[in-house]
């Protein structure tokens, strides 16, 4: 019967693996970084455009008429 999980004995075969697996989890950082970039960059400028229509609604719900 064949083992499911293979653990070579030539430990020098883990190296392509750590390699790659570093290389990904680099750029994994990279695109989250990224993407907090563009999100914050996209609150600023929604608040900066709707900032107004804001204040007016949350100043009519504290003084309805």
């Amino acid at each position: 019967m064949m083992p499911f999980l293979y653990f070579p004995e030539d430990k020098s075969e883990y190296i392509p693996a750590i390699i790659s697996l570093t290389i990904f989890m680099i750029a994994a950082g990279v695109v989250m970084y990224l993407i907090y970039k563009k999100s914050k960059k996209d609150e600023k400028s929604f608040n900066e455009r709707y900032n107004d229509q804001l204040n007016n609604n949350s100043d009519q719900e504290k003084n309805p008429l």
